[in-house]
């Protein structure tokens, strides 16, 4: 990568570029292949930074191009083309789109996707709400419904109901009847990213346990509870991110992402640096308990004890105690 730049450096005449702005392309290179140990072939995106890089660094009558130039570069080239997502954030802002970022809420979640135009992908976080209730038709997915699902997602929903089945209703049916959906969304959902995420608030609903509303999750979710790896992880974070700076960071705020995407983070540096100062938070989990305790606050307790019961007063309890209710709730109405 360094010979490539000296090389066009010199052919397009541009300025020297000091190592501290190699460093700064790489970074630029691995995050556009979504990978800490991989370098993109992107080479056109590339040269379009280095000549921006140059231009910043004439302009100020540097005799090389530096670090600072090349994040100049970065950020005009972002500046450019953000007119979509500056007013997706000022109808957040604006309360025109629902988006909490602070307090807790039962039944009700952040999620994360990756929107993107012809010149740019930038991250929005959409509210995920859950209603559950007695009875036997078991979770509606109310895109799906409207028609407005894909199948991947569908599958995704589907999941969610293998692993409540195979973890509170080995001897007896799920008593179960839930509707969850992507609020204020009126276009095709397809992905199972946020299949993690649907969990979790269907077990905050179940369990009647409350989600701090600050934090943000993306990650899928198979039928073991074990949280799988999503694409666009770092345009997630760095779009929650900013709706919370928007609103004022409380410290507590932050993303829950798969451990598996750890190696596809490459950050902007102003978030990097708020990780650094405890202002913003990111959270690597590997399975569906970690990432409700983090939600709650509350101990998961999914492990079973000698008797085959979990911990009295974890949310896994809270839950298989719900399903107990809505079981014997139903067996009332058949008489």
């Amino acid at each position: 990568m360094a010979r490539f730049v000296k090389n066009f450096a010199d052919k397009e005449g541009l300025l020297p570029f000091h190592r501290r702005a190699i460093a700064k392309v790489i970074n630029y290179s691995s995050r556009l292949v979504e990978d800490q140990t991989k370098l993109s072939t992107q080479f056109q995106e590339i040269s379009k930074i280095l000549v921006e890089s140059s231009y910043w660094a004439k302009r100020e009558n540097c005799q090389y191009v530096d670090a600072p130039h090349v994040v100049k570069a970065l950020t005009e080239k972002s500046n450019r083309s953000n007119h979509v997502i500056e007013q997706y954030r000022e109808l957040i802002k604006n309360g025109t789109i629902m988006v909490e970022t602070d307090g807790y809420r039962i039944g009700q979640i952040n999620g994360l996707a990756v929107m993107g135009t012809r010149d740019s992908v930038f991250g929005i976080p959409t509210k995920i709400t859950a209603q559950t209730y007695v009875g036997k038709s078991g979770i509606m997915n109310i895109e799906r419904e409207a028609a407005l699902s894909g199948q991947i997602h569908n599958k995704g929903m589907m999941i969610l109901t293998g692993f409540l089945s195979g973890e509170f209703a080995k001897n007896r049916p799920i008593p179960l009847s839930a509707s969850i959906t992507f609020e204020q969304t009126y276009s095709q959902i397809d992905g199972d990213s946020a299949s993690s995420t649907e969990l979790y608030v269907l077990l905050s609903s179940l369990g009647e346990v409350p989600i701090y509303q600050g934090i943000a999750v993306t990650g899928s979710v198979n039928q073991w509870g074990e949280i799988q790896p999503i694409g666009g992880v770092n345009e997630k974070i760095e779009g929650f991110y900013h709706i919370c700076k928007e609103r004022g960071l409380t410290g507590k705020q932050g993303v829950i992402i798969p451990k598996q995407n750890v190696a596809n983070l490459m950050l902007e540096d102003e978030v990097v640096e708020a990780v650094r100062e405890g202002r913003f938070h990111v959270w690597s989990v590997e399975h569906i308990a970690e990432g409700i305790e983090i939600l709650t606050g509350v101990r998961a307790g999914n492990i079973r004890d000698e008797n085959g019961q979990y911990p009295s007063n974890t949310i896994f309890a809270k839950v298989e105690d719900r399903f107990k209710k809505m079981y014997e709730s139903l067996k009332e109405q058949k008489k």
